[in-house]
């Protein structure tokens, strides 16, 4: 075989070599832009409670396809030792808005929002409506006394709902919420409030009687209220008008008494004494 022929056969050897890699180039980067994009992002390992602290062995990767939520940690180490706010189960992609902030560690602090406070109450089986307030649900506080400076006193203690649909952040140790809904008697409820509603209920706790209604969490209408007096109860719950106080007159002078005026009469030896009234002098 010649040089010649040598030289063909290379040529088309070569040109076939590129070729052939140009085409794998093609049809790599159609198949990988047919292919949907994915995502690495942190997922639970197992299910979470509320106020856990995340280590390590609780979290765990998955790829998402498409676009992945807004607030997805990609690295674990962005959410190892991060207080849970809400519960999280196993595999779920954990979320910005699902952890407290960095540094404010777990438990019942770090589930209360920028701004708003945790306010104790103290309970018992009947303030705590037979022990069905548990955390998540929502009430209503009432309290009852006898209001200071009422021109109404007479009607009796008065009731009047103090605050409206507050939330529960936990009732005595617990701050998960009850799926069961099964009754517990608890001391204290912590009320999730803002800073002039702990001043009303801290005042409200040491001067009244505190009373908890639970609502329904969908019912959001803030009720306008007057109040309840006692006297209220006896009459078909008609507010009976305070008596009005008479008026103080003037009170009456009294006139002076007239002064009666005494003589001494001298008889010689003999003293007497005449008595006569006054206007009598003459």
């Amino acid at each position: 075989m010649n040089k010649r022929v040598q030289m063909i056969l290379l040529s088309a050897f070569v040109i076939a070599a590129l070729c052939s890699y140009f085409v794998y180039k093609v049809l790599i980067s159609h198949v990988a832009a047919s292919q949907p994009k994915t995502t690495k992002v942190v997922v639970a390992a197992s299910d979470l409670k509320l106020g856990s602290v995340l280590k390590d062995s609780d979290l765990g990767t998955t790829q998402i396809d498409g676009p992945i939520p807004d607030g997805a940690i990609r690295n674990p180490q962005q959410a190892i030792g991060r207080g849970v706010i809400s519960d999280l189960y196993k595999g779920e992609p954990i979320l910005e808005n699902r952890l407290a902030a960095p540094g404010a560690g777990g438990g019942l602090a770090a589930t209360i929002p920028k701004g708003m406070r945790a306010c104790a109450v103290h309970v018992d089986e009947v303030v705590g409506v037979a022990g069905f307030v548990t955390p998540g649900m929502r009430v209503d506080v009432l309290i009852s006394g006898n209001p200071p400076g009422d021109a109404s006193a007479e009607q009796g203690p008065r009731v009047k709902t103090l605050l409206q649909n507050i939330q529960v952040l936990s009732a005595g140790s617990d701050i998960q919420k009850d799926g069961e809904g099964k009754p517990q008697t608890v001391p204290v409820v912590n009320l999730l409030v803002t800073p002039e509603q702990a001043e009303q209920l801290s005042l409200a706790s040491s001067q009244t009687h505190i009373q908890l209604v639970l609502r329904n969490p969908l019912d959001t209408q803030v009720a306008q209220t007057t109040g309840t007096a006692v006297s209220s109860l006896y009459n078909g719950g008609q507010v009976s008008a305070p008596k009005p106080k008479r008026a103080a007159g003037p009170r009456p002078v009294a006139k002076p008494q007239d002064q009666p005026y005494t003589i001494q009469v001298y008889n010689g030896s003999k003293q007497s004494e005449q008595k006569f009234a006054s206007g009598q002098e003459k």
